[in-house]
């Protein structure tokens, strides 16, 4: 749906533009939670979203789009690993926001045409 996408190998390329957000010294954290727990927060929430903007969807598209989240947080789980455990600072939980946002608008745009064409 997603991950084979020429959209979603440009959010990787742009996550990986941006490791060094990620890397070096750790700045005082704002939360408790770690990059990657924020990651799956801000994953989950914007994919309840994506299916409760998207009632029509069969339970087999959603379990789609479940194990399209699935295998991105399994990329960000390699891409992320040297830093996935520290606590996320103010600048990471930014970026981690808005990339989501960006994963979000990938799902709409193929359920939009998952949608169309059934």
């Amino acid at each position: 749906m997603v991950t084979d996408k020429d959209g979603y190998m440009h959010l990787i390329q742009f996550l990986s533009e941006h490791l060094g957000l990620f890397e070096g010294k750790e700045a005082a954290a704002l939360t408790d939670d770690t990059v990657m727990e924020l990651f799956e927060e801000q994953l989950s929430a914007q994919i309840i979203m994506v299916c409760g903007q998207n009632p029509s969807l069969t339970f087999a598209q959603r379990n789609q789009v479940i194990r399209e989240i699935d295998a991105i947080v399994y990329d960000l789980e390699e891409i992320l690993a040297s830093v996935a455990n520290r606590k996320a600072t103010p600048k990471q939980t930014l970026f981690i926001t808005e990339f989501s946002g960006l994963i979000k608008n990938l799902f709409d745009q193929e359920i939009s045409k998952v949608l169309i064409t059934e």
